[in-house]
Formats: C-alpha cells, structure tokens, sequence
C-alpha cells in the first residue's frame, strides 16, 4: 500500500507542479538547425540554474517530426512550465529587464568570458525567421507513466478551436476517464489539455486550446479512438459531442531533444 501511494504521488506531480505553460512554436531559417542547436546546448546549464533557483519549474525541447502546412510551420517546439501565474509573468518580465545575461554570465563564470557569453546571448533570434508564442493554462491533466521525459520520447498535440462552452467538459468527463483507461494499461503516457489566454501578435488566434499527449511510438491513439467511436450507440452520442464542441487541427508530432 505504501509503494501504492508513493507511485500516485510520484505520477500526479506534472500536473499539480505544471499550471502554466509557454508554448513557443520556432520556425527556422534555412540551414541554421546546426547553429539553432549549438545555442540550445549553450542554454542547458543556464535552464538547470533557472528550475533550482525557482525562476521557471521545466523546459523541454522537441523537435517537430511532421510535416506543417504552413509556410512557417514549426520546426522546433519549446514547453516552459511554472507553477503559477505570477511565477510565468516575472519570467517574462526578467526577459524584458534583461536580467537573463548577468544569469548567464555567472552560470558561466570560470568557464567561459563575460564577452563570450554575451556574443551568445546576442545571437538568440538570429536563427530563427518567427518565433509564436502562446500562454496556456492547464485546464486538466491525466495521471502520468512511463518515468522522466527523455531525449528520444515521442508526443503530439492537437491544437484545438471551441466551439461550445462544455468542451472542456467534454475532453474531462468524456476522454479523460479514456486516456487513463490508456495509461494504467501501458498503452500511453500522460495527457493535458490547456486554455491559451494569451499570444503573441504574430502567433495563430483560432487556437483556443492545445491537447498534449506524451505516447508511445507502438500504439496507434487515432485508430483506438476511431474504434471506441463505433464501439456502441452510447459511444458514437458521446463522441457526436465531443466532436460537434470543437474544431481540431492535425496533430503536431514531436521528438524530445532535450528536456529539464
């Protein structure tokens, strides 16, 4: 029993730990994926110091494996997780008061030159031709399995338009219980749905929601979804809704690259 609770303790601690996220989609310029890389890697250090000194809770880097629509589709995808509003807004402000470079520099200190981490810092942007960012909080979260994120793991979000004003209802009380169902079999990993309530200028305004999904590269969600829907008359009604509450784009299929 012991071990039991430990382990719903453990699991549920993404959710209760992660309230809000940015979201930041980055397309790149031609032929700068090496040197966009090089500058993640610069960043590492600096994302560990940032998590231990409570400025941000996690970062995580993927890379976007599916093909965009989209002139400037993403070619990478940044999650950065707090705890609070509060904690995401002085973030933001930290960025706008440049206090990140001083960070950087003492994170470095001994290890690199104070001109050297600031040539770095200088060049963040450089790499990319558009960077959308989105403020999300998390409306609900499944349990988690599967252990820490690690670089390899695979996820996807479905970006997500409301139409109706149940269909956050709709994603808890109807694929919620589904996606757990998923999880305790050993067939997914964890699931979040979060409201975006702020943006960018630049950044896509139809999108009113993402839905995450950390999976597992060997079982296909889409076709167990497309089974549950005609598995019975009470099924397909409940789909109907889900369905009829929300417009949903193609998912956005990622690799992690990195993860803090």
């Amino acid at each position: 029993m012991k071990k039991f609770i430990l382990l719903l303790t453990l699991i549920f601690t993404l959710t209760v730990n992660s309230q809000y996220v940015i979201l930041s989609a980055i397309s790149l310029n031609e032929g700068a994926e090496s040197d966009y890389l090089k500058l993640e890697e610069f960043f590492n250090p600096i994302h560990d110091a940032a998590i231990e000194a409570g400025i941000q809770n996690g970062q995580t880097l993927y890379k976007v494996t599916s093909e965009s629509d989209s002139e400037n589709g993403p070619n990478y995808v940044i999650l950065t997780t707090f705890s609070s509003k509060e904690q995401l807004d002085n973030y933001n402000q930290s960025w706008a008061n440049n206090d990140w470079l001083p960070f950087a520099q003492n994170v470095y200190k001994g290890k690199m030159s104070k001109r050297s981490v600031q040539r770095i810092m200088n060049s963040i942007g450089t790499f990319s031709n558009e960077r959308r960012n989105y403020h999300i909080q998390v409306t609900d979260a499944t349990i988690s399995a599967g252990g820490d994120l690690k670089p390899g793991d695979v996820a996807f979000m479905l970006p997500m338009t409301k139409k109706t004003d149940d269909f956050e209802s709709y994603e808890s009380k109807i694929w919620k219980p589904i996606a757990e169902r998923l999880i305790l079999d050993g067939n997914h990993r964890f699931w979040a749905l979060g409201n975006v309530y702020e943006r960018t200028e630049n950044a896509y305004d139809y999108m009113t929601h993402f839905a995450y999904n950390l999976a597992y590269s060997d079982f296909n969600l889409f076709e167990y979804v497309q089974n549950q829907m005609n598995s019975s008359f009470e099924m397909q009604k409940l789909w109907e809704g889900i369905v009829s509450s929300r417009d949903m784009a193609d998912p956005i299929y990622l690799e992690v690259i990195s993860t803090h």
